[in-house]
């Protein structure tokens, strides 16, 4: 009880709306920056699966092309020899299609996305840290100042029924 009185007074919350809106603001932030590095997190996802998609469909397009190109007799033999080849660029472009891509961004554009949203995560990581044990500490204090309340109002009554005896 002590440290939670002691926690209270050095961060000037002497009243539980306070310590309530301290709780909130807390954990806002913390979620707030939680989000953003879930957001970016999931973009360097993407990027990640674009470019082994773009790797892939420019690594097979030639013998894809090679297969269209040729009459349908010839095709079933030559899609026989480079099965692997022709899946995987089908693959790439419905990949691309799913995304509504009309042009493909250049690896290194992705490559420089990828960079910075990785840097951005880099610098929110010990802001997000900081702001959860901040949190934590509040819900703590919070907690353990709710407990205190209800104990005390269970002494009063419990010192009201034995004056009523």
């Amino acid at each position: 009880m002590a440290k939670t009185l002691n926690f209270l007074q050095e961060h000037g919350l002497m009243s539980y709306a306070d310590l309530v809106s301290a709780c909130d603001a807390a954990a806002q932030k913390y979620h707030d920056l939680a989000d953003r590095t879930k957001a970016n997190s999931a973009r360097m996802e993407e990027i990640s699966a674009l470019q082994r998609h773009i790797g892939t469909y420019s690594k097979t397009l030639e013998i894809y092309a090679q297969y269209r190109r040729l009459p349908p007799k010839k095709q079933e033999e030559f899609y026989a020899q480079h099965a692997s080849a022709i899946i995987s660029c089908e693959a790439a472009k419905r990949y691309f299609d799913s995304l509504g891509l009309k042009k493909l961004p250049s690896i290194q554009s992705l490559k420089q996305e990828y960079a910075a949203l990785s840097a951005e995560n880099r610098k929110l990581y010990p802001d997000q840290k900081k702001a959860k044990a901040e949190m934590m500490e509040l819900l703590t204090a919070r907690h353990n100042t709710e407990r205190i309340l209800i104990l005390s109002e269970e002494e009063k009554r419990q010192k009201q029924r034995q004056e009523e005896r």
